[in-house]
């Protein structure tokens, strides 16, 4: 990780540790005013708890013009990015991605459009909805790969992170804590619970954390309904297509419309708020990410509503490799950030137990 990154963290973190102005902000502070000193793995944890909400920001007193010239969220900001880039396998691959993140996932997205285009050559001779245009065995082929080798380049980043923060042992009832305040999205109520003012600073909303639990739960939705399909298909011998009123389609159609909601809700947020206050390098590869997000669940449901019509022909294609695209840079984009926010919640779970544990009876 970059030293002056790491050193401007340490900076803000002890002054912030004197001060404790921000105490009940969020989940970050409590971290923080814990410690006395910060190791790096510290101040990387910490990094990976904070929401930037920039609340902290605006009640800060200690703000440019100050001298001390505080700005915690762009300090943090600027580690977390740092990091999933340093922990991230293989690492050559994530400078790449960090560099040219927009320009590696409109390629893949025209490459692989161009791939899946020139593999309804071989049509299967028979099938049915878009079974017709491309075999079901073929779809394993390339998605079963597409979806396990990401999760293994996921499972060593987070060995690294895990192994610098001294992750340490855990119990479930720590990972049910970091569950719930993910599934909640409890850090983006800033303690008050009137919300964050990501995007101004006296207008305190939800906004933000309800386009989150969108994407979240729109992601999640998607997953059981690709999962339910399978289970169908190899278990009970039921073969798409599917109508309406089955679960692949119940959890589907929701699971392709809240993520949308929710990636264009955060991509309008995102540029109302400052740059300044994140980290300005990250900003392009952010929006880029939201943007793939949304193409994933827009091309879904217009490929459902065009369901046995011509268009199926070009927009299966248009669909298919949206989705690959998405699971090929999940390590290496904003999407590696869920994994890290649960592992870093994980831990702090794990350290208000061992603190509560500790207290004299």
């Amino acid at each position: 990780m970059q030293i002056d990154f790491l050193n401007e963290a340490h900076r803000q973190a002890e002054i912030c540790n004197a001060c404790r102005y921000c105490e009940g902000y969020c989940s970050v502070f409590p971290a923080l005013h814990r410690e006395r000193a910060f190791s790096d793995g510290d101040l990387t944890q910490l990094a990976n708890l904070c929401h930037n909400c920039r609340g902290c920001y605006y009640a800060c007193q200690y703000t440019a013009p100050h001298e001390f010239d505080l700005n915690l969220p762009k300090a943090l900001a600027e580690v977390r990015q740092e990091s999933w880039k340093d922990y991230a396998w293989p690492k050559e691959f994530a400078q790449l991605f960090g560099r040219s993140g927009v320009l590696m996932s409109f390629g893949l997205i025209l490459a692989f459009a161009l791939i899946f285009a020139l593999a309804q050559v071989l049509q299967p001779e028979s099938g049915e909805g878009f079974y017709t245009y491309m075999s079901h065995g073929l779809m394993v082929a390339i998605f079963a790969p597409a979806f396990l080798l990401p999760l293994l380049a996921l499972a060593a980043s987070l060995r690294g992170y895990w192994h610098t923060v001294g992750g340490g042992t855990v119990q479930l009832s720590d990972l049910g804590d970091a569950m719930k305040s993910a599934g909640r999205m409890k850090p983006l109520e800033c303690g008050h619970g009137d919300g964050c003012n990501f995007e101004e600073e006296d207008k305190f909303t939800h906004a933000r954390r309800l386009f989150h639990q969108a994407v979240l739960y729109g992601f999640l939705l998607c997953f059981a309904s690709t999962s339910s399909g399978t289970l169908l298909h190899c278990v009970f011998g039921m073969e798409a297509p599917y109508e309406f009123f089955s679960l692949p389609k119940l959890l589907g159609v929701p699971g392709g419309l809240l993520p949308c909601i929710g990636t264009a809700g955060l991509a309008w947020l995102k540029t109302k708020a400052d740059p300044n206050l994140g980290a300005p390098k990250a900003w392009g590869g952010e929006m880029a990410f939201a943007l793939l997000l949304f193409a994933v669940g827009a091309t879904g449901l217009v490929l459902y509503a065009a369901t046995g019509t011509a268009a199926v022909g070009w927009l299966l294609p248009l669909h298919l490799d949206s989705v690959l695209t998405f699971f090929l840079l999940s390590p290496y984009s904003k999407m590696a950030h869920g994994f890290y926010r649960m592992a870093a919640l994980t831990k702090e779970a794990a350290n208000k137990r061992s603190v509560k544990q500790s207290k004299p009876r």
